[in-house]
């Protein structure tokens, strides 16, 4: 009876945890969840995540949350790539979708991956349950235009301009745009347009639909003939902090054996430095260094630089129209150019003249001419240096309100009269160092020691031998005295004339000339200005200068 008893409390026992069991028990494979989408899509495409849910259970799903995450770079609202959402209570046999708007950015044929999980709690359970599931799109085309204009082949050593292209097709605007750029380790970089930072990446401005733009970069190649040198190109998208590739391109260069020499002398020099006024002949020779003879050439010359007068351009057998800065050479009127046998030469010569003065148009104190010349397939780009123009105006003056001069006027021997001494210089088109201004003082003058203003007396000296007055006026900048005041000292002399001198207007102070060195072209230059005698033409008180 007792045995009994206990057997039946067993089974009593085991039912109660089998009920207990079957009662609290969840799969999560009653959740089913899942992504809908596209599989291909166009780079920025508008386009819907649907993530729909149902509860294929017998219980309800409570506290339910939806965590959708959106492929790295995605452009959505707000600019947030994770998001959370609290549900209702999701019951047996519910079923719903969200919708996650999206644009997706990245390079052609990249997968990109968005991931959805959804956490709840079955009712009775105090355990948290999650399911995750996932969906790959491929961005399958970039309708964005992205190429280089190359050369497929080049000569080692010659100046290489290539640009690159890029157009928008995308029904999007993109922003944040950059263009990054690698060169083969024998390419020297020299200028782009527009400006690069650092000489190798680009800022794009946003681009709608159907706009684009260009980059031009020059610079030299060298290497090896046979060598194929790879230039590589991309084209990105700064997100979140970090460039994102939407389109790369590879172009390969040959280096080929060069088929002309071309080179310029300027008045009889190639390594010749202008200067103002200057009458430029120049000679540019041209060799054939290739293997085969060439025929029916045509050779274009075009100068550019503020400083060239173009009416003055002289070209034999050339043509051009006057006020041109363009020279064409034709094989019907140069036999050179209609025939030339390897290694043959010829030469075309021209004169044009620089002008004295010229606007100046930049503070960046470089004055150049450039001559770039087209040959065949052949093209060469020579820059000439042109040195600054610096000019010390000297005026002599007795009627002054600096120093209050005193004695005769004309000036009388057995009397003494001061004058003032008035010099200015000025400093046009490159900066100019250690500039110096020199003067001799003439027969019975001597300084008085007034000096103005008082800072330049340091500045100031005088050789009683030699009887020279140096005024050392440091560093002038382009435009100095010029685009601002002049730099300028005062200085006053007296004269006491002798009886020698009765019936002359002697000098008073002899030629001021003002020498420095052209940070530029690193040459010496020197100007001078006239003499000032007791006439003082730059003084209109003074009618009669002849001692009495």
């Amino acid at each position: 009876m007792k045995k009994g008893f206990i057997i039946f409390l067993m089974i009593l026992l085991v039912a109660a945890a089998i009920y207990y069991w079957n009662s609290n028990y969840y799969s999560r494979e009653s959740l089913k969840l899942e992504i809908l989408g596209p599989e291909t899509i166009e780079i920025a495409e508008n386009f819907e995540y649907l993530v729909k849910y149902k509860n294929n259970g017998k219980v309800r799903l409570e506290e339910p949350r939806i965590i959708f995450e959106y492929p790295d770079y995605s452009i959505v609202e707000e600019n947030l790539l994770r998001k959370e959402i609290e549900l209702e209570d999701i019951y047996p046999g519910e079923e719903k979708t969200y919708p996650f708007k999206a644009r997706l950015i990245g390079k052609e044929g990249e997968p990109k991956t968005a991931k959805v999980s959804l956490s709840y709690r079955p009712k009775n359970l105090k355990a948290r349950f999650e399911s995750k599931t996932t969906l790959t799109t491929v961005i399958k085309s970039i309708p964005l235009t992205f190429r280089f204009d190359l050369p497929s082949e080049v000569e080692s050593g010659k100046d290489l301009t290539f640009s690159l292209n890029y157009f928008s097709n995308i029904d999007y605007p993109l922003s944040g745009l950059r263009i990054k750029v690698e060169y083969p380790s024998d390419f020297e970089f020299v200028e782009s347009t527009p400006q690069s930072l650092e000489e190798v990446e680009w800022e794009i401005p946003p681009m709608s639909k159907a706009e684009g733009g260009r980059i031009e970069i020059t610079g030299k190649i060298r290497g090896s003939v046979g060598d194929n040198e790879i230039f590589k190109a991309e084209f990105g998208t700064w997100q979140d902090g970090e460039f994102v590739l939407l389109k790369e391109i590879l172009k390969t260069v040959k280096i080929i054996k060069p088929a002309l020499y071309i080179s310029q002398e300027i008045n009889s020099s190639p390594e010749y430095v202008a200067s103002p006024g200057d009458l430029l002949h120049y000679q540019v020779s041209f060799k054939n260094i290739g293997e085969t003879p060439l025929t029916d050439l045509s050779l274009l010359i075009t100068l550019t630089g503020d400083s060239l007068d173009l009416t003055s351009l002289k070209a034999p057998r050339g043509d051009f129209e006057q006020g041109d800065n363009s020279i064409l050479w034709d094989w019907k009127r140069l036999g050179e150019l209609q025939f030339l046998d390897v290694r043959e030469r010829g030469e075309v010569e021209f004169w044009v003249k620089l002008k004295e003065n010229w606007e100046i148009t930049s503070s960046k104190g470089e004055e150049v001419i450039k001559t770039n010349i087209y040959l065949s397939q052949a093209r060469e780009e020579f820059e000439t240096k042109v040195n600054s123009k610096m000019d010390i105006v000297q005026k002599g003056y007795f009627e002054d309100e600096i120093f209050g001069n005193s004695g005769s006027v004309p000036p009388r021997v057995g009397d003494t009269t001061t004058y003032t001494i008035m010099w200015q210089v000025k400093n046009f088109y490159n900066n100019v160092n250690s500039v110096t201004v020199k003067a001799k003082l003439s027969k019975n003058v001597r300084l008085t020691g007034e000096i103005f203003p008082e800072d330049e007396e340091s500045k100031f000296t005088f050789d009683s031998g030699s009887r020279e007055i140096i005024w050392r006026v440091g560093n002038l900048k382009v435009g100095e005295g010029v685009l601002n005041s002049a730099c300028n000292i005062a200085f006053q002399v007296a004269f006491s004339p002798d009886s020698s001198q009765i019936g002359q207007t002697p000098d008073i102070i002899g030629q001021a000339e003002i020498i420095g060195q052209d940070d530029w072209t690193k040459e010496i230059l020197t100007f001078s200005t006239n003499s000032i005698d007791t006439s003082l033409p730059d003084d209109p008180t003074v009618e009669n200068g002849v001692v009495q």
